[in-house]
């Protein structure tokens, strides 16, 4: 048994996130990697049925305290089909839940929509923005308008959600300083309870990774860095604490999901390519709706990518995901939930990130300098496979 299942802290420890992934998207978007098909109505059918069939192959040791459903684009489905899956995820939850997080194209949003959602019981929307100009929304193959950003926005409030979160990206081709700061300001005239400000990666199979490749469009690490710090500024100067380096909330609005992930808790994945962490192990499921339909069907789930959760790779994860918060990482705190991680390498390697000003150490806790957050995708890769088996021999 894993020893993430044996903390005697379980209140806090052994919370339990479930992650819905809904598949669905009428256009992939350029810089999109994340599996998706288009609906079709015998697509949705298979994707209902075996969402039924992979929840009856989770046990029912505790019940969800978040539920967050991805994509794709959840609001593809219509009222009728979202109501038939939160009835059978409903089923799980109990007055445990604390959060049920769904994401929405400003395409998707309709009053029918949000009221078959509001009566579920979801507490927060999440509206995928990315930009508010037209050509940067071209430029990263966004189907919606501008228009339809604030008519979808007005929806949401309307129907009167506890939490609505707002998606933006930065270092689109084309984007200056001054196209960035439009959008956040913008955004920030909204007043959403969370803005998450992510930096667009360039994904193998995506149609701006061959634009990469073809030389049509560049990297240019220098401006990313100089639009990561001017977000946090004007960011906080109006009115959002930063809580992970692309998220930032107003108070008591921070994602409890993504915090109980990127603290390594546990949480169960359903739907084709959804990932799961629980009851020690690790483990995907396929990328594919008709073998991921085949496979839950048969009594199989989480068969890609399968691993135990060793005490190395907890720690691993731990830090690579606990670095990018800004509260860092309690290191007492971890040691005491995996005491048989390789801890001299573990200190050994934050000591490398304080001597080299990346990281510093308050009492028990590590956190990145500004420097550090600045370049913390390279110290997480630096941080994958430090404490490999044959590492720590």
């Amino acid at each position: 048994m894993s020893e993430i299942t044996q903390t005697p802290r379980a209140t806090q420890l052994d919370r339990l996130g479930m992650y819905v992934h809904v598949p669905f998207c009428a256009k992939t978007c350029d810089f999109c990697a994340f599996y998706q098909i288009k609906p079709s109505a015998d697509a949705v059918e298979r994707y209902l049925v075996g969402i039924a069939q992979e929840l009856a192959l989770v046990p029912r040791l505790q019940n969800p305290t978040t539920i967050f459903w991805g994509g794709g684009t959840p609001g593809l489905l219509a009222a009728r089909d979202l109501d038939r899956l939160g009835q059978l995820v409903r089923e799980r939850c109990d007055a445990s839940l604390e959060e049920w997080s769904v994401e929405l194209a400003p395409s998707s949003v309709t009053e029918e929509r949000l009221a078959a959602l509001k009566q579920l019981g979801v507490t927060r929307v999440s509206l995928g923005v990315q930009s508010f100009q037209p050509e940067l929304l071209d430029a990263l193959g966004r189907q919606h308008t501008r228009e339809r950003v604030f008519q979808a926005y007005e929806r949401i409030r309307d129907a009167g959600f506890a939490s609505v979160n707002l998606d933006l990206i930065f270092a689109i081709p084309g984007q200056d300083e001054a196209a960035w700061l439009t959008d956040i300001r913008q955004a920030g005239e909204l007043a959403p309870d969370h803005l998450s400000t992510y930096c667009l990666t360039f994904e193998e199979d995506t149609a701006l990774w061959i634009k990469l490749s073809k030389g049509k469009v560049k990297l240019d690490t220098e401006r990313e860095a100089q639009l990561y710090e001017r977000t946090w500024a004007e960011l906080e100067a109006a009115g959002y604490d930063q809580y992970e380096i692309s998220n930032f909330a107003k108070p008591g609005h921070a994602c409890r999901h993504n915090l109980n992930t990127w603290r390594m808790q546990s949480w169960v994945g359903l739907g084709p390519s959804a990932a799961s962490q629980h009851q020690g192990w690790r483990g995907t499921n396929v990328a594919d709706l008709d073998l991921w339909a085949e496979q839950v069907a048969r009594g199989e789930r989480m068969v890609e990518d399968r691993a135990e959760l060793t005490p190395q790779l907890l720690v691993e994860d731990a830090l690579i995901f606990g670095l990018r918060m800004n509260e860092g990482v309690d290191l007492a705190q971890l040691k005491r939930r995996l005491p048989s991680a390789p801890w001299p390498q573990v200190e050994a390697l934050t000591g490398r990130l304080v001597d080299d000003g990346l990281a510093e150490r308050i009492g028990d806790r590590l956190k990145l300098t500004l420097r550090g957050r600045l370049v913390a995708d390279a110290i997480g890769s630096e941080i994958v496979g430090a404490f490999s088996t044959k590492e720590a021999a």
